[in-house]
């Protein structure tokens, strides 16, 4: 089962995209953007569950170089 997470712009507070993950990824993992940069999780944050949910919402923030 893949993870499903939205890559959060750390300097905006603004979502940047969805990405699939075979796993939880680490808080130090750099992996590529759409644009094809590359990006370091800063922070990952995982939601609560909601009622009748089974994933939980998962967002991860990174601070790109191009605004």
């Amino acid at each position: 089962m893949s993870i499903t997470a939205t890559i959060m712009n750390s300097a905006t507070g603004q979502p940047i995209q969805k990405m699939k993950f075979n796993r939880m990824p680490k808080p130090w993992a750099s992996f590529t953007l759409e644009t094809g940069e590359m990006v370091t999780a800063e922070r990952i944050d995982v939601g609560k569950l909601a009622p009748g949910k089974f994933a939980a919402p998962i967002d991860i923030w990174v601070t790109p170089k191009t605004q």
